[in-house]
């Protein structure tokens, strides 16, 4: 669920990395040139890039709606075809056994097998209709910190390694240890380093 839908869980992250002084050209430019590009009239497996938080299908960005004052505020959607194993497994079940009535053979050998199974399986790819998913974020660029709206590890990765590509920019999860590498003066970080885990019953 998005910042806009009310209660929401988020990851934190800093923006590791140097800005160019002209950021919002910069940034105008990199969020067009990664913009999701659409997949539902071809047979590609799977498409990743920005769109507006306002809506899903809106990859052109008029008049910046990413910028709100100090802020960038973007989806990044991810549509991708899936066939489920089950699915796979009973069409190609049914498919050997079609070639095993046709041939007259007791057994399928192995390689046929797997040339059966590669078939079936990017006929499917081709019927599978996109399942799209997509996540908000919030980019503070003042404080350099990005608020990720989804606790899902596997989102996470894509959103680190796009944002790396799109603004050639790291992002690193803000865990409890690092945030108060943060918030302490230079002499207090021993203090922080002799921090060891208790048990509390």
């Amino acid at each position: 669920m998005g910042f806009l839908n009310g209660t929401a869980s988020f990851v934190r992250f800093s923006v590791e990395g140097e800005l160019p002084e002209n950021i919002w050209d910069f940034i105008a430019e990199r969020v067009v040139s990664f913009a999701f590009r659409d997949i539902d009239d071809t047979y590609e497996e799977f498409s990743l890039g920005w769109v507006s938080v306002l809506n899903m299908f809106d990859s052109e960005f008029d008049f910046a709606s990413y910028a709100a004052g100090n802020y960038v505020t973007l989806s990044m959607r991810l549509d991708e075809r899936k066939v489920s194993a089950a699915i796979l497994k009973k069409y190609v079940q049914k498919e050997e056994e079609r070639i095993k009535k046709e041939k007259q053979i007791p057994k399928i050998a192995k390689s046929q097998k797997t040339e059966i199974k590669e078939r079936i399986q990017n006929e499917l790819m081709r019927k599978a209709l996109p399942v799209p998913a997509v996540y908000d974020l919030c980019w503070n660029l003042e404080n350099s910190t990005l608020l990720f709206f989804s606790t899902n590890q596997k989102a996470q990765a894509y959103l680190e390694d796009l944002f790396k590509d799109s603004f050639d920019l790291t992002l690193v999860q803000q865990i409890p240890y690092l945030c108060g590498e943060h918030l302490l003066e230079e002499d207090e970080l021993d203090k922080l380093a002799a921090i060891t885990a208790d048990v509390f019953l």
